[in-house]
């Protein structure tokens, strides 16, 4: 309806355990009109950052995810990416993310987000930001947040859309990435009670939906 409508639609996700590929065909496969050119994920805007500034990732990023930095030059890691990991976030792995960075002079931590947790059909599961900020306690280091809430994130589809954020709503289930980090950048932000969607956190966030559905 909203594409019948005539108005703009981007998907924005902090989805990491799959390329932005895979990730639409499984939307497809539940009846979403959508492809590719329409989301706006943080694997991709990590990449033009790697390459903008010359960093040598080492990933700590789900399997699935790998491919989507096929063109990145990983030798002699001099920064770490960390994704949604899911099973690989062993303490064998974060352990050797921690030894690249405490090996530097100047840490580089990327997050692809900077999420709690997040729902799957099996329950609620632990999301990337409880192991980034792991890593930043250990290492001392501030984290680079790539995907949402961070303004740069949301200021990229808005850009991709050529939509000023005053004409742009942001819809979501979470209080902070969603809704705080659309407000953040200047956009109007409606929270639906579904998928993580939990009252206590609404009440307890600094942050206020400017609708709720």
């Amino acid at each position: 309806r909203i594409k019948a409508s005539g108005l703009k639609l981007r998907f924005c996700t902090n989805e990491t355990q799959a390329t932005r590929e895979n990730f639409v065909k499984k939307l497809q496969g539940m009846g979403f009109d959508i492809n590719v050119s329409e989301v706006t994920a943080p694997a991709p805007a990590a990449c033009r950052i790697l390459k903008e500034r010359g960093l040598r990732p080492h990933l700590l990023v789900h399997d699935d995810l790998v491919p989507e930095f096929a063109e990145v030059d990983k030798t002699n890691p001099n920064c770490v990416v960390l994704g949604d990991a899911a099973e690989s976030f062993t303490y064998a792995n974060l352990n050797e993310a921690f030894r690249v960075l405490i090996g530097m002079e100047k840490p580089v931590l990327i997050s692809l987000g900077r999420g709690r947790y997040y729902k799957e059909t099996d329950g609620l599961k632990l999301d990337v930001g409880a192991y980034m900020k792991a890593l930043e306690y250990a290492c001392d280091v501030q984290a680079e947040v790539v995907g949402k809430p961070a303004k740069r994130f949301f200021e990229s589809a808005l850009a991709e859309m050529g939509v000023p954020p005053e004409q742009a709503i942001m819809i979501g289930d979470d209080i902070v990435n969603d809704v705080g980090g659309a407000q953040r950048c200047g956009m109007r932000a409606l929270q639906v009670r579904t998928g993580k969607y939990r009252s206590v956190h609404t009440l307890h966030s600094q942050t206020s939906p400017q609708e709720q559905i």
